[in-house]
């Protein structure tokens, strides 16, 4: 705790002309703001030319048709043209409610709700939350135009969308139900702690942030979940499970078709009660043994403590927004938002080499279970991938800055050539 509030008070140091320097905060916030999305856009015209190739590249000429492949270049070409208009529209919204005032006016707007209620301005904490519903509600409504081509004409035009109108107004309610029912009590409690800890408020938060994390995981991820009916698949995974000591407590399978075709598998829990959740495309889209190695992938993550690392970066990070909030003016510290763009550039880089030991695990299982029957698990492994990657008109072809920036696991061909060396390697050995 003193080492967190040492290092804080360094920072605020560095940081304490701010409160005497006259520095015109809104400008500043529209140039980073700016230059974040003319840096997208700049990625994305580096990828646009890719979607224009005529066929696959040669890693993959023999896994992928020529029909799929033209599939995959018309999805991914339609997408890139409405994300430069959808995000240069969007910066411009964003823009114009900074130049003129609508914060200032949402915070004016919540004082008054909040007056007609009886309560005065000193309620800071419920007029922070009225404020916070307000302009998240608001802001969002420029934008709801570009969610709803994107479900309804780009996913609903390549055979992904399995929304209807009706769902989709549905879920949209739901999603503000939620992030209200969710987000009130968690602001609160934030303002609270801020103001209570005082010049301590840092490692406080962290603690409470940390807690909140986990306690989403569980509810979130528990939704909407069935059990996975008995069969090859489910034996399959119990047994690698038990042959892994993996705590799994459920098995699951999720009904993604209902909204989209797209797939995944994941897992989740507590330390010592796990539990697996596969997508119904997946299975559909999948043989059970190549399931069963998109599940070996995941639960390489599990045996590295992938999730455990990535939860400890991502405490230094939230330490590093923090920990200037003390001495930074409320609009001032909306620079640090478009500054986390250039961010998730090294959290790719980290989730990149993850999902390469997560590979090099599924490949090494036979070695490690001395299980011969799992010889062929970096085979059927790379089976799958390419199988998730043409069901889904993943792109293959893929520009490496662009790809650094957005993609948090390596392309199909990088994965495919991991998969081919680390087998390799492996045969040396024997």
């Amino acid at each position: 705790m003193d080492f967190l509030h040492s290092g804080l008070a360094a920072v605020q140091r560095h940081l304490a002309f701010v409160s005497v320097d006259p520095i015109n905060w809104k400008f500043y916030v529209q140039v980073f703001s700016w230059g974040v999305t003319i840096f997208e856009s700049y990625l994305l015209l580096r990828q646009y030319p890719l979607y224009s190739k005529t066929s696959p590249p040669e890693a993959l000429a023999s896994h992928i048709t020529q029909e799929d492949f033209e599939k995959s270049q018309k999805y991914g070409k339609d997408k890139a043209k409405f994300s430069i208009f959808s995000k240069l529209f969007s910066q411009c919204v964003d823009s114009a409610m900074l130049q003129y005032g609508f914060y200032a006016w949402c915070w004016g707007a919540a004082g008054t709700i909040l007056g007609k209620f009886g309560y005065g301005t000193d309620y800071e904490i419920l007029q922070s939350i009225i404020f916070s519903f307000t302009m998240y509600l608001l802001s969002s409504l420029p934008t709801l135009p570009l969610s709803i081509y994107s479900t309804f004409w780009i996913e609903e035009r390549h055979g992904f969308n399995k929304t209807t109108p009706g769902l989709f107004v549905t879920d949209l309610l739901k999603s503000w139900l939620v992030a209200f029912a969710l987000g009130a009590p968690f602001l609160a409690a934030f303002l609270y702690i801020f103001k209570w800890a005082g010049d301590r408020f840092v490692p406080w938060l962290m603690g409470f942030m940390i807690s909140f994390q986990l306690l989403m995981v569980i509810f979130l991820y528990s939704n909407k979940l069935t059990p996975l009916s008995e069969g090859e698949l489910r034996t399959r995974v119990e047994s690698l499970a038990g042959k892994l000591r993996f705590p799994l407590k459920h098995l699951y399978e999720i009904d993604g078709s209902k909204r989209s075709s797209h797939s995944n598998a994941y897992f989740f829990g507590l330390p010592w009660s796990k539990h697996i959740v596969i997508f119904d495309t997946l299975i559909q889209q999948s043989k059970p043994e190549e399931v069963e190695a998109v599940l070996a992938h995941e639960l390489g993550h599990w045996y590295y403590l992938h999730p455990t690392k990535m939860m400890a970066i991502s405490q230094i990070h939230i330490f590093t927004i923090l920990a200037p909030l003390s001495c930074l003016p409320a609009c001032s510290s909306m620079i640090l938002t478009p500054l986390e763009a250039f961010i998730s550039i090294g959290m790719n880089a980290v989730s990149r080499h993850f999902e390469w030991e997560a590979d090099r695990f599924a490949c090494e299982l036979q070695d490690k279970l001395n299980e011969k029957s799992m010889n062929d698990m970096g085979d059927r492994l790379g089976r799958a991938l390419i199988t998730l990657h043409v069901k889904n008109l993943s792109t293959v072809w893929v520009d490496w800055l662009y790809s650094a920036y957005h993609h948090s696991h390596p392309t199909l061909i990088e994965r495919l050539r991991g998969l081919e060396s680390f087998r390799t390697k492996r045969a040396k050995k024997e």
